[in-house]
This record gives C-alpha cells, sequence and structure tokens, in this order.
C-alpha cells in the first residue's frame, strides 16, 4: 500500500512541472511599451479575461532620495498628492473613485512611491485625467500641511512607536547602513517629520512629480493602441523637467566588522534574535547571484519543510519560529536576512549559536535535489497563478523598473531562477553569509539585560 503511494506521488511530483510549464507557455503575458515624447515610459499589460483594470503610476523617487534632514517628505507627499488640485477639490478623486465602484491607494518606499486605481475597463479615461492633473496642478495649504503631519506622526506612532519589533528594526536598518539611506525609516525620523513644511512638500513635487520621471502601467483589459492614445492625451502634454536631478545616492563603504546590537524593551512579548547580511540585489541583465540568493532563503528558511525549521523547530525543539528573508528587488544592495524564536528556556545566547551551526550544516552538506526541485516547482506555480491578478501584475512591473531593471529582467526572472543549481546556491551562501558583514540583533525583554 505504502508503496504504491509513493508511486502515485512520484508521478504527480513529475507531471506538476510539465504541466505548470505548459500553462507557463498559455498564459505568457501580452507586454507592450513605449515612451512619450516627454519622457514618460508606458507598460500595458494585456489581460481580457475581466472587464478590470489597474491604472499606476510610480515615479522614481523614494524615501532614499529624500534631502538629508527631510526625512518623510517622500511619503508626506505621496499623502499631500490626495488634496486639492486646480481641478479637483480635496478628497475628490478618491470619492469619484468610489462612486465608479473602484479602489485607489497609494505607497511610498525606499525607490519609488505608487498611485493606482482598479476600476472597470471603461473607466481608464477618467483614471487618466485625475491622475495626470496631480502630477502637474497639487494645489497645497498651509492647513493641509498641517493636518497631515498629524496625520504621518500619527502613522508613525500606531505602526512603529508603539511596536518593539518596528523600532528594533529601524535600529537593524541603521546599523547595517552606516552611510546610504536605507538606514533611514520610509516614514521618518520623529524629530525631522516634526519640522516638514509647506517648502520642504512643494520642493520636492516640484524637482520629482513630472513625466520624464515616472512610468505608467496599465495592466488588465485593455489595448495598447487605446491606452497610447489616452497617455498622450493626458500625460503627453505635460512638460518634462529638463531640471531632473540624476539619481545619485552615497554608497555604503565596505563593510569589515560584524556589528551587534541589543534592543530591549518592557513591551517585548517573545525574545528573538535577527541577523542580517549586506547582499546584492537583482541587477538589469544580471539577476544570476539574486536568483541563487532568493532560492537559498527559500530552502535555508522559507516555511515549515526548510532546513531551519527542519533543524531547529522539529528535531533539536530549539525554536518555535525559523526564517530566512531576501527580496533584491532594490535600486543598491539590499539584505539577507536571518531569524529565529527561541523555545521555552532557551537563551537568545543558545539561539544564535544553534543558528549559526544549523547555517554551516546547510553549506557544508549542500543542497538537496528534490527540495531544489520541489522549491521550484512551487515558485512557478505561484508565478502563474500570480498572472490572474491584475494588482501583483502591475506591481510586478512598476517595482522593477523603478529599481533599475527592465520589462526583459523581470519577463526572464522566472526562466532564471529554473536555470539556478544547487552549486549556484552554496557558491552564493558562501559569498553573502560572511560574519563580516553582518549585523545581529537581540530584540529582548528590559528585565532580561545584564550588565
Amino acid at each position: 500500500m505504502f508503496q504504491r503511494l509513493a508511486l502515485v506521488a512520484t508521478l504527480m511530483a513529475a507531471a506538476i512541472p510539465a504541466a505548470a510549464s505548459e500553462a507557463n507557455m498559455q498564459t505568457e503575458e501580452a507586454v507592450t511599451t513605449f515612451a512619450l515624447d516627454n519622457g514618460m515610459q508606458v507598460v500595458v499589460v494585456e489581460d481580457h479575461r475581466a472587464p478590470v483594470v489597474q491604472h499606476m503610476v510610480w515615479y522614481r523617487i523614494g524615501s532614499a532620495d529624500e534631502p538629508v534632514g527631510s526625512s518623510g517628505v517622500a511619503h508626506f507627499l505621496e499623502h499631500l498628492l490626495f488634496k486639492a488640485t486646480d481641478n479637483l477639490a480635496s478628497g475628490e478623486l478618491s470619492a469619484t473613485v468610489a462612486a465608479n465602484g473602484g479602489q485607489d491607494n497609494a505607497f511610498t518606499s525606499y525607490d519609488y512611491t505608487a498611485y493606482f486605481q482598479r476600476v472597470a475597463a471603461d473607466r481608464l479615461e477618467l483614471m487618466m485625467q485625475m491622475e495626470s492633473d496631480r502630477m502637474q496642478n497639487l494645489r497645497l495649504t498651509e492647513a493641509d500641511i498641517a493636518t497631515e503631519r498629524d496625520v504621518i506622526l500619527e502613522e508613525r506612532n500606531q505602526r512603529t512607536d508603539s511596536n518593539p519589533r518596528s523600532l528594533f528594526g529601524e535600529q537593524m536598518n541603521a546599523t547595517q547602513y552606516y552611510n546610504h539611506r536605507y538606514g533611514v525609516p520610509v516614514i521618518g525620523w520623529r524629530h525631522e517629520m516634526e519640522t516638514l513644511d509647506l517648502d520642504d512638500a512643494l520642493g520636492f513635487y516640484k524637482t520629482y512629480y513630472a513625466p520624464n520621471n515616472a512610468i505608467l502601467v496599465v495592466s488588465g483589459d485593455v489595448y495598447p493602441e487605446d491606452v497610447k492614445r489616452l497617455a498622450e492625451t493626458y500625460y503627453g502634454v505635460i512638460p518634462a523637467n529638463p531640471d531632473l536631478p540624476e539619481r545619485l545616492r552615497t554608497q555604503e563603504p565596505p563593510q569589515t566588522a560584524a556589528r551587534r546590537l541589543k534592543f530591549k524593551d518592557a513591551r517585548v512579548a517573545q525574545p528573538y534574535v535577527q541577523r542580517s547580511y549586506l547582499a546584492p540585489e537583482r541587477d538589469a541583465g544580471a539577476q544570476e547571484k539574486a536568483a541563487a540568493l532568493y532560492l537559498l532563503a527559500e530552502l535555508l528558511g522559507g516555511g515549515t519543510t526548510s532546513h531551519l525549521a527542519e533543524k531547529l523547530q522539529f528535531d533539536s525543539r530549539t525554536a518555535v519560529y525559523t526564517g530566512a528573508f531576501y527580496n533584491g528587488m532594490s535600486l543598491d544592495d539590499a539584505t539577507f536576512d536571518l531569524i529565529i524564536l527561541p523555545a521555552e528556556g532557551v537563551s537568545l545566547e543558545e539561539a544564535e549559536a544553534a543558528l549559526d551551526e544549523a547555517v554551516a550544516a546547510f553549506i557544508e552538506e549542500g543542497v538537496d535535489a528534490d527540495d531544489l526541485d520541489r522549491i521550484k516547482m512551487q515558485l512557478r506555480a505561484a508565478q502563474i497563478y500570480a498572472r490572474d491578478n491584475v494588482d501583483s501584475i502591475a506591481n510586478r512591473y512598476g517595482r522593477a523598473l523603478t529599481s533599475g531593471l527592465t520589462v526583459e529582467d523581470v519577463q526572464e526572472w522566472p526562466s532564471i531562477l529554473q536555470d539556478v543549481t544547487g552549486e549556484d546556491i552554496i557558491a552564493a551562501a558562501r559569498s553573502v553569509l560572511r560574519p563580516e558583514t553582518s549585523v545581529t540583533g537581540w530584540l529582548m525583554r528590559a528585565e532580561e539585560v545584564t550588565q
């Protein structure tokens, strides 16, 4: 009986990659790109299975591009763009989207700021009309500044200052990035947020909110020729900023010594150890090492079937949770992160030692071929299912293009992942997981700190 079940499982495992590959061929994304005369880049991803469209404008500007001393201004301006323009009252854009049965929002990260509306396909022109209006016609008052400054300060209260894990994460980033702006929180440092004023907001807006610093991504039930006609009508008439600054950032000096920190807070419910390593990001035309790191994170700590979970959660019962994380979607160097939450009675020192031992064992033993095949199969399936969502499609291209990648890089990423070998993964681990490029942090209850 058990032999028959094993045979069936083997046959199914062999069949799934073939089926996924066939589905991949059948659902290849139809992507069209072009540029307007004013320099605005446009990406259209067709999907006519549902009469829905996602309209997004991405700006190549994020918190890592802010002037020194004005941290939080990129996120602050994101809030202010929902205020009045020459043609819209404050809040009217969102109210109009809702009245048309849609959803809208915006978000800011280190490398980009994005605005989106998800609506019925026949409402696309209205979305372009309103979004292009706030690209050039924002009208702010001192009252707007005072109101939204209070809003972002309260957001920091709720999301960061009231959460010791968030405060710990800020300190980890600040310790990892000595010289790069990735060490400054996206929302900003409180003492600098409190000083943001009208000149800060308008200066940032007039400098960076221009079509030659923006990418329009439209996904869903649309045709490229229709999008191009509408884009030229609404965005194409906006003048480019001839004085758009070059995107230059301070870079990290070589890290040659391991760094450590202990963060204590009486509100900590579960102490844990976190470690980050500087790691290369996905680079245009050279994503192979990033792909190996992505698979390393999945194999090492990507769930209950990962190496760390097996060794530390189930075998030794040292931990109640373990994880490994790598994204790589950033303009500059990213991080590879490990985390371990110790089991009851296990100290943070013991947990850290167990984590080090488990990682060293993984590198020494090498990658299990069956585990790698399983992860690749899961990734292939997830990539296919993601094509059912106009939001995830538009986000995938927008995040990539504002992080220095190309449409071709996005399209090649799945096949690059499939080509990664076990040897590539171990080589990436040996290259990145080095003590001298690490930051190790202990999140502790206040009473646990010893002299």
